[in-house]
């Protein structure tokens, strides 16, 4: 994937990731590994989100040599200059379990009918008061969610702008997060996408955040 960064002036940046996930037990193990620029290159970070449980992290950074645990007061913090927080790429597989839900309206969007639901969060040391999230009715993908501070104030949209179907799942293949006060943004190509591939157990373990071989 590239994720390519919008700053305020419009200059643009760039990060060239490799990600491999997989989903056993109802545990998903996602390792992200970045490729480039050279002043990324190397560090690696690992997210064990078990069922009905927050999700644990760890990073690697070739400058320090060392893996360290993401804790969880540092959710809020950027992930590698990006508009996407701690927090916010573990939304993915964020538990159910970890929010109280509500139907707030059913609307299209983009021509597509989706259900609009409100989600709180029920630990009060997560960075969001709410989020409102668009579901498509008919493949159940969240193609919006809207994220809102403690102060009640939306402060970022996380968009899916382009899906297609990939060996039969239907696959984000460019998704965006915007920062809205801060008017930048973060936007996700997928170039390539593989599912059913076989990996090894062992790349998601710190061990491989260390040494980045299997």
């Amino acid at each position: 994937s590239r994720l390519v960064i919008s700053a305020k002036d419009g200059s643009l940046s760039e990060r060239l990731i490799d990600q491999y996930t997989s989903l056993s037990g109802g545990t998903e193990r996602s390792v992200v590994v970045f490729q480039k620029p050279a002043s990324a290159a190397g560090t690696r970070f690992l997210t064990v989100a078990a069922p009905g449980k927050p999700a644990d992290m760890w990073i690697y950074l070739p400058a320090l040599a060392k893996v360290r645990r993401i804790a969880g007061s540092e959710g809020s913090g950027s992930f590698m200059g990006t508009d996407m927080s701690y927090d916010d790429v573990g939304l993915s597989n964020r538990s159910t379990s970890a929010d109280s839900h509500r139907i707030l309206r059913e609307e299209s969007l983009g021509g597509a009918p989706c259900w609009v639901i409100e989600s709180t969060p029920k630990a009060a040391d997560f960075q969001y008061s709410r989020l409102v999230l668009w579901i498509d009715k008919a493949s159940k993908m969240s193609w919006k969610v809207e994220l809102y501070d403690k102060k009640g104030e939306l402060v970022k949209v996380l968009e899916i702008l382009k899906a297609q179907d990939i060996q039969g799942r239907l696959t984000a293949m460019e998704t965006r997060m915007s920062t809205l006060k801060a008017k930048t943004s973060t936007t996700i190509y997928a170039d390539i996408v593989k599912y059913d591939d076989p990996i090894p157990a062992s790349v998601f373990t710190t061990k491989f955040l260390e040494t980045g071989r299997p």
